[in-house]
């Protein structure tokens, strides 16, 4: 488990935002990991998916990372933002967006759409 946990790790902080699901961005496999795939994709945001149906050591060693139970797990600039219900919350709100640009990662504006 330690062998996962070090390549978590360096997933997390070597790309900007990650989002472990269940599927991939092109084809979710869970509703909650697609909700989280059409808020990046609305806001414009590049993000590395990962599968964590590929791999049961991948999927347990999620959870363990963050010590957080559901799927999907979102990170950005290596810190663990949230779930589904976080994510979409925080989007619904702004708080999001904002996390996103403080972070330095760029955000589409839907202003007036």
């Amino acid at each position: 488990m330690t062998d996962i946990k070090s390549w978590i790790d360096n997933e997390v902080k070597s790309n900007d935002v990650v989002l472990f699901m269940k599927g991939t961005p092109a084809f979710p496999m869970c509703g909650f990991s697609g909700q989280v795939v059409q808020i990046l994709d609305y806001l414009g945001v590049n993000f590395k998916g990962h599968n964590v149906l590929d791999s049961a050591e991948l999927r347990d060693g999620i959870k363990q990372y963050t010590n957080w139970p559901t799927i999907p797990q979102l990170y950005v600039k290596g810190e663990f933002v949230g779930g589904c219900d976080i994510v979409r919350e925080m989007f619904q709100n702004g708080e999001l967006q904002a996390h996103l640009q403080g972070a330095g990662i760029p955000v589409r504006s839907r202003q007036g759409a």
